[in-house]
């Protein structure tokens, strides 16, 4: 990997993935991970990875394993009680509970040391019509946001968007209303995470929705993988959508982003060894994101852009990644 730029982006993955390996719970999810060789950051799950190590215990398990903490993730399926609702949730006391939980969350990350949390908020949406008050699910979530995003202004609170899963419809369920609502918060340390699939399921362009969001906020996190654009399928980055992801990585080049990028990943439901998987994403994506360096400085390919003539753009991104 090319170790000289100084803003390549170090590699995560999801660290659950590595129970396919036969790790046995966070220490050997972790161990596994640390096997793999070029992922060297780490996101951690709130609560669950914290359920039987400390965060000065966790921290060390990282560090032996060659990896410093890139964030965490909150995680608020594991509570039934969320189920229709967590920062939405009609019951007050529930709803205060998830506030609760995810400024755990940022107190627990902020003991490690680290900077960024990131909120996926699945349980928070509707199936049905009128099943609930859009209004005040809005007005709940953006209040949950501002109060989460005051307890410690050093820490980034990311929002990573999907359209749906587990709710039918999300609240958050794409680019444009994530950052509607990160305006409508109007807290300085609040951003986005871009979740590629995440970006396919919603029907958006991702290298569009990572430009909006670097105009209009900030992007904190960069989730690749792959899919068919129907659900959140996890596979390898660039296997499905190379052209894609080679655009999104062309936009972060232009952006200047440098902050991990992440391996969402799903290799226990193919059956696949994570730690190959892992290898696989790591080599596919460093010879994306030369063929991204490359075609980020060529100016036929600018002029083309300029000129919105896909023909001759289609021709040079084809020989960038074909040879042809």
């Amino acid at each position: 990997m090319n170790t000289e730029r100084p803003n390549r982006p170090r590699y995560a993955a999801r660290l659950n993935a590595f129970r396919a390996s036969g790790a046995t719970g966070i220490a050997g999810m972790i161990a596994a991970a640390g096997r793999v060789g070029g992922i060297d950051a780490a996101d951690l799950n709130f609560p669950d990875h914290f359920a039987d190590h400390d965060p000065a215990a966790l921290g060390a398990l990282l560090q032996s394993a060659g990896m410093a903490l890139n964030g965490i993730a909150m995680r608020y399926y594991s509570d039934p009680g969320f189920a229709i609702g967590a920062f939405t949730n009609p019951d007050p006391a529930r709803r205060r509970a998830a506030i609760d939980l995810t400024r755990r969350g940022i107190d627990a990350l902020s003991r490690m040391g680290g900077r960024l949390i990131t909120l996926w908020m699945g349980q928070d949406g509707f199936d049905y019509s009128f099943q609930a008050d859009y209004a005040r699910l809005w007005d709940d979530t953006v209040s949950a946001l501002a109060e989460v995003a005051d307890h410690n202004p050093d820490i980034a609170v990311a929002i990573e968007y999907k359209p749906s899963e587990p709710r039918a419809h999300a609240l958050m369920p794409d680019v444009a209303t994530t950052l509607l609502a990160i305006r409508e918060t109007g807290r300085p340390n609040l951003g986005v995470t871009l979740d590629f699939a995440h970006s396919l399921y919603a029907d958006e362009m991702p290298a569009h929705a990572a430009h909006l969001v670097a105009r209009h906020s900030r992007l904190l996190g960069v989730h690749l993988n792959d899919g068919y654009g129907k659900r959140d399928d996890g596979l390898m980055a660039g296997t499905v959508h190379p052209v894609q992801t080679v655009e999104l990585l062309v936009a972060l080049e232009r952006i200047g982003y440098d902050g991990v990028i992440y391996f969402d990943t799903f290799p226990d439901h193919s059956g696949l060894d994570p730690v190959e998987e892992a290898r696989t994403n790591i080599r596919l994506v460093e010879r994306l994101r030369a063929i991204a360096r490359q075609l980020s400085g060529d100016a036929r390919l600018a002029a083309a852009m300029a000129r919105q003539d896909a023909a001759e753009s289609q021709r040079i991104v084809a020989a960038a990644l074909c040879g042809a």
